[in-house]
């Protein structure tokens, strides 16, 4: 495989085909399906692990988020610093190498400390993915239509929650936990060669007004995007969502087994289509509203994304709260789709925010926020808070429960930061690549 700095001719990504511009977008969706999927297969299995190698739920969380988290933010700032400054396809295929074969180890740890190693370097691996991802995409598709491609990358979020949660659930069910990580490993080195036999690396910047031939540091990054302030609360918004969205999935799996008394393949089979139809449902009408004249304006995406996540959060407390199957289930169809709605025009308005040598350390920022409160946070807070409330009885579908209906209301608080980004975003963005 290529070094990472490698020197690859220009693409020409400025006069790049239509046909040439979605097939690198469907392989960037790719990577982000496989990511979502390694990652999320641990939530459908957790109460498998739990059961299996005698853990409280605050020890699961630790084994399941923390873990990953660590070496995901701790990594995620250096390899991004790489991304801004050397070739980004070659990163971003050693990172899905890196990531599957990781997730493979997973699948054959015989215990705790083997299972914790692993889950560390997909860590490693994840954190390389999505900058180099997001700002490969922004050197093939202008700023106006950012928003659009980006949201139709992170159609890879529902595909891979869904095999995550209802493929590996499956498999889960027929053959043990382990089993559903080993058939997640191999798609991941296929699709890593693929993207060295046929993606080139573009030119960086190539469609934007303002260019800079400087190499910003890291401190000149971060003292750029403070002054950024609809940046910092796009970050905000997302980093919360992530808190409110993706904490409560880690739990819904488990929770459902409990509080209904089914197996992990039935409570797959609740939320894997969910995740497939309504996921790719709302990112798809994402897409469809950003691909609007009316919404080059950044001002309408950040209203949009603040009005569909408060309106979200609803039926995500009433399927916690409620006792009856049915109705749980009805509101997490209605939920879920909440926690899509915002990836891919957060993650565009944050790459328009950011000058070209700064989107992907802008993206890892982003993602840093975002798995902070996601994987570390989310979990840990809600395993902690699980064993607590149970007491010496140990965790139970009560438990869960309660600590559940503390996270569920956060996502009022993720869609007060997307209004709140509308004050300065025009402003911002003209700053940052000399257009809206």
């Amino acid at each position: 495989m290529a070094a990472i700095g490698a020197t690859a001719a220009p693409a020409g990504e400025e006069n790049a085909s239509v046909a040439l511009r979605w097939y690198v977008l469907f392989i960037m969706m790719l990577a982000y399906t496989i990511n979502i999927a390694d990652r999320y297969v641990m939530s459908t299995v957790l109460e498998q692990i739990r059961l299996d190698l005698h853990l409280s739920d605050g020890g699961v969380a630790f084994l399941t988020g923390v873990s990953l988290a660590l070496f995901y933010v701790s990594m995620g700032i250096p390899l991004s610093w790489i991304a801004d400054r050397y070739n980004r396809r070659n990163l971003l295929a050693i990172s899905i190498t890196l990531w599957s074969l990781m997730t493979t180890l997973c699948g054959l740890s015989r215990g705790y400390i083997e299972l914790l190693l692993a889950r560390m370097g997909v860590g490693i691996g994840e954190a390389g993915g999505t900058p180099s991802c997001n700002s490969i995409i922004c050197d093939y598709f202008p700023a106006a239509r950012r928003p659009m491609a980006l949201t139709i990358f992170c159609l890879g979020a529902p595909i891979g929650a869904w095999i995550g949660a209802d493929m590996a659930g499956a498999v889960a069910n027929a053959y043990g936990w382990r089993a559903a990580f080993l058939v997640l490993g191999v798609p991941g080195l296929l699709l890593a060669l693929l993207i060295m036999a046929t993606i080139r690396e573009p030119k960086r910047g190539c469609l934007d007004v303002i260019k800079s031939d400087d190499d910003p540091t890291l401190m000149d990054t971060l003292r750029f995007c403070m002054t950024q302030k609809s940046a910092v609360h796009v970050m905000m918004g997302s980093g919360v969502g992530a808190l409110w969205g993706w904490g409560l999935m880690w739990f819904i799996p488990t929770f459902l087994q409990r509080t209904y008394q089914i197996d992990v393949g039935q409570a797959g089979a609740i939320v894997g289509p969910i995740h497939l139809v309504m996921g790719i449902g709302a990112s798809l009408l994402t897409a469809w509203i950003l691909a609007r004249p009316s919404y080059t304006d950044p001002r309408k995406i950040v209203y949009l994304l603040g009005g569909v996540t408060a309106v979200a959060t609803v039926p995500g407390i009433i399927a916690i709260y409620t006792h009856n199957l049915t109705l749980a289930t009805v509101s997490l169809w209605l939920f879920i789709p909440g926690i899509y709605f915002y990836i891919g025009p957060a993650f565009a308005l944050g790459q328009n925010l950011a000058p070209p040598k700064m989107r992907a350390m802008f993206s890892a920022i982003a993602l840093l926020i975002a798995n902070v409160f996601n994987l570390i946070v989310a979990p840990q807070g809600v395993g902690m808070l699980s064993d607590w409330f149970a007491g010496p009885a140990g965790p139970d579908a009560n438990s869960l429960r309660s600590a559940l209906l503390i996270l569920a209301p956060t996502g009022f608080w993720a869609a007060l930061h997307y209004f709140l980004a509308a004050r300065t975003i025009v402003e911002d963005q003209q700053r940052a690549i000399g257009h809206v």
